[in-house]
């Protein structure tokens, strides 16, 4: 795994990169390199055994041009500083590119949730929101759920919000559960946006969706519904799925040559994403190391867990019949790796293009709290497909009339988009 401390300098180096291309304004790109705001602080939580444990919380704000700050709360073991801020500025762009009026924003907490109770879940949750809730809010920075946590943890935290203001504000959190301000479709929200993404970029690159295989790293929400969507959506095949698995901590990979049942799998999946090993053995699934998903021979590569999975040692582990990349994690690609991919002519949906649709499904729970109006899961899912449609086709449009890579073109769409909203409010 690659050291995740170096996140925001990857994030960093990548705006860089597309800053020089644009000519953009060195002034203007110093502003773009760092967060507008960032927090640290102290949750001091009264355990079950009665001791108390001290977690170390952030929050990140980069940029809210373009509206309010927008972002998950990630409770990860690895969590830092950096990888908050790098995840904050990627949220800049993915808000930006998916052309929705939010800007970027993220949140975290070092530990593993899974090590907790439920009661020792629920008081991290509400001392986050304690010592954050003076600087968050539906007009300021609105927080949802990331990697370990979910709609039940953000019930807490709106409850909690909403108690420190004294009126119920559910447009404060989103991910909330449906019937508590939540919106349909959440769940499948940002696995489906991957799903259409792979759509359009397999009509540009005339890939056949029934005839292609799948390689999946990660079995968390954001996979689960990826696979379900490319077998059932597309029926494609998905070949391998990989994971980590809690009770041993080590990564492995469920692999069947005909492809996995995606709805068996889920069915023997914990809700951190780890599978029943000896359950999917006993299914006939073979069982291999972490890193062979990325060796598969496939079409399509999805990787969906953390950062950084797809660097310049793992890059050449990638078959010659691979001709997609879908990036459902946030930075799974080094700038290292990214050049080898250039070269090879394999074609990358970058990840704030990629999983753009659960942060946009998010900006529709806001829209619906604000309204006291809800839709069903079908209105929620057709709005997302035409705003993940229209986001990838400005893109690949940028790509083709710039000569661009499609990560580079995605940078470009978003940072003109910022700039030009900071320009409109007389920032520059």
């Amino acid at each position: 795994m690659a050291d995740l401390i170096n996140a925001f300098q990857m994030a960093q180096t990548q705006f860089r990169h597309v800053a020089e291309q644009l000519r953009l304004d060195p002034q203007v790109a110093e502003i773009l390199l760092w967060p507008t705001r960032e927090f640290k602080f102290q949750i001091p939580v009264r355990m079950d055994d009665g001791s108390i444990r001290v977690f170390f919380g952030y929050r990140v704000q980069h940029s809210d041009a373009r509206g309010p700050a927008k972002g998950g709360i990630r409770f990860h073991p690895s969590e830092t500083l950096d990888t908050v801020r790098a995840l904050a500025m990627w949220m800049t762009w993915k808000t930006a590119v998916a052309d929705i009026p939010l800007g970027g924003g993220k949140g975290g907490v070092a530990v593993d949730p899974a090590s907790l109770s439920i009661s020792e879940q629920e008081k991290l949750c509400r001392g986050y929101i304690d010592q954050i809730w003076r600087n968050i809010g539906p007009r300021q920075d609105v927080p949802a759920p990331d990697v370990g946590t979910n709609p039940r943890m953000m019930g807490w935290m709106v409850d909690e919000y909403s108690k420190l203001v004294g009126q119920y504000t559910p447009g404060a959190i989103t991910g909330k559960p449906v019937g508590n301000g939540g919106s349909q479709g959440r769940k499948e929200a940002t696995g489906y946006g991957v799903i259409y993404t792979i759509r359009e970029a397999m009509r540009h690159l005339n890939i056949e969706p029934t005839r292609a295989l799948a390689s999946l790293q990660g079995f968390g929400n954001v996979a689960q519904y990826a696979a379900l969507g490319f077998t059932e959506q597309l029926g494609g095949k998905v070949v391998c799925v990989s994971y980590w698995d809690r009770a041993d901590r080590t990564a492995y990979t469920v692999y069947h040559p005909e492809g996995v049942d995606v709805r068996y799998l889920i069915s023997i999946t914990d809700v951190y994403g780890s599978i029943d090993k000896d359950r999917a053995r006993e299914a006939g699934y073979m069982i291999e190391d972490g890193n062979a998903w990325i060796e598969k021979d496939v079409d399509v590569l999805i990787p969906a867990a953390l950062e950084g999975q797809i660097n310049a040692e793992t890059v050449r582990c990638i078959s010659d019949r691979v001709r997609l990349i879908a990036e459902g994690a946030n930075g799974p690609t080094t700038p290292e790796a990214d050049e080898v991919l250039k070269s090879r002519g394999i074609f990358v949906i970058p990840d704030f293009l990629c999983n753009a649709g659960g942060v946009t499904v998010s900006y529709f729970e806001g829209v619906q709290n604000d309204m006291n109006y809800y839709w069903t899961k079908e209105e929620v899912l057709q709005r997302l497909d035409i705003k993940i449609t229209q986001a990838f086709n400005s893109v690949l449009q940028m790509a083709e009339s710039e000569k661009v890579y499609m990560r580079d073109a995605a940078y470009m769409v978003a940072i003109g988009r910022v700039v030009e909203a900071m320009e409109l409010r007389g920032w520059l």
